[in-house]
């Protein structure tokens, strides 16, 4: 259930129609207003006291008519609402009401959606109107003491709304950005190590065809084949971006994990790369999310060898401990190696990877000084049962 009893799917659904109907929700405001304003014209009036005329109530209706306009210009509704109200005192002598309706409404749109200068303008503007009006009322300082408390409070709970929509606005705002962060790592992993494992079978198919046809036949083919899995990769993402988000959307299709470093290890050794594939310890299973970080690390960290390594065999190698993953990619080839034109966001999005499964991820020379070598460590305690 929702609110006092409103179902929660028809209160989300009054939300969700207000943000996109903003005139209709202030109409329903004013509406709301006026029935609170309606009320002392129905109840019994005292004795001797004047009666309740439509003349009163048409102004009374006058006062609450601007707030259909309070987003729009709430510094004009402010000055409209007090004629109104100044008129309704001054001309005749209808019932009193128990709050400022008009007022605390106005003020709370000013307090929350309007900028500095709009509030001081309308707090000058109030310091002015609220003694006035008590004066043409009650001229009581009890009147006046507690109008000044309840339209302190509407600016204050003004306020507070706003602060809490900017919160909301922040948090989208990062959410966007790590979705973008995530977005980026995920089209540079496929993008980066399929163009560079074709760009190396390419590189080689000139030299294949004039001295072993049978190799350039088997270099073009894996050309294709890269080139296919990288298609299916990115259709495959473009496709959760484009409908994920939507109802009855296509569902998330899951990462690569580990079952799909085999066909990875296959592709990188198509290209002449001797590649090495151990385990050690206990082979278990590991969460989805763990899998899919550890064959994008080995991806990325392949990648990075076929590139700039000039290696001639790699080794990958998980090792399963009791309380955690580590993953070591190690070649062969040059040792530190700058990435030409300054990039390096590979590396980068591996230690991004790593850190956000709280693990760490360091690259460098290998233990012998000699080579290249990625290694990542990742938690994953023995009693974690996941579907990788």
């Amino acid at each position: 259930m929702g609110i006092r009893g409103v179902p929660r799917e028809w209160w989300e659904r009054g939300r969700a129609l207000a943000a996109a109907n903003p005139v209709l929700l202030d109409v329903g405001v004013a509406l709301l207003v006026q029935g609170a304003m309606t009320m002392p014209f129905l109840v019994p009036r005292p004795p001797g006291a004047s009666p309740a005329t439509w003349a009163a109530y048409g102004l009374s209706t006058l006062t609450v008519l601007p707030l259909v306009w309070r987003r729009r210009a709430p510094l004009a509704v402010l000055f409209a609402v007090l004629a109104a109200n100044a008129l309704y005192r001054l001309t005749v002598d209808g019932p009193g009401q128990p709050l400022p309706y008009t007022g605390l409404v106005v003020v709370y749109t000013i307090a929350a959606v309007s900028p500095p200068w709009k509030r001081l303008v309308a707090a000058l503007v109030m310091v002015v109107a609220v003694p006035v009006g008590v004066w043409l009322n009650t001229r009581s300082a009890r009147e006046l003491t507690f109008s000044c408390f309840v339209l302190a409070a509407a600016y204050v709970f003004g306020r507070l709304t706003d602060a809490r929509r900017r919160a909301h606005l922040v948090e989208a705002e990062r959410a966007a950005a790590r979705e973008r962060a995530r977005i980026a790592r995920e089209m540079h992993d496929i993008l980066s190590h399929a163009v560079s494992l074709m760009i190396v079978q390419a590189e080689a198919g000139p030299v294949a065809v004039r001295h072993a046809p049978e190799r350039a036949e088997a270099a073009f083919d894996a050309i294709s084949a890269t080139g296919r899995d990288a298609m299916a990769q990115l259709r495959r993402m473009l496709g959760v971006l484009r409908d994920g988000d939507e109802p009855g959307g296509s569902p998330r299709a899951p990462q690569p994990g580990l079952a799909e470093l085999p066909a990875l290890l296959d592709r990188v050794r198509d290209s002449g790369l001797a590649v090495d594939y151990a385990t050690t310890g206990i082979v278990r299973a590991v969460p989805e999310g763990v899998a899919a970080t550890v064959f994008r690390v080995v991806q990325e960290a392949l990648t990075n060898t076929v590139r700039h390594a000039d290696a001639r065999t790699v080794s990958v190698q998980l090792d399963y401990g009791d309380a955690e993953l580590e993953v070591r990619v190690t070649d062969d080839g040059r040792g530190p190696r700058p990435v030409p034109g300054g990039g390096g966001h590979g590396l980068v999005g591996v230690r991004e990877r790593a850190a956000a499964h709280g693990g760490s991820a360091v690259a460098g020379p290998g233990a012998d000084g000699r080579g290249f070598e990625v290694r990542v460590r990742i938690p994953v305690p023995v009693a974690v049962e996941a579907g990788s």
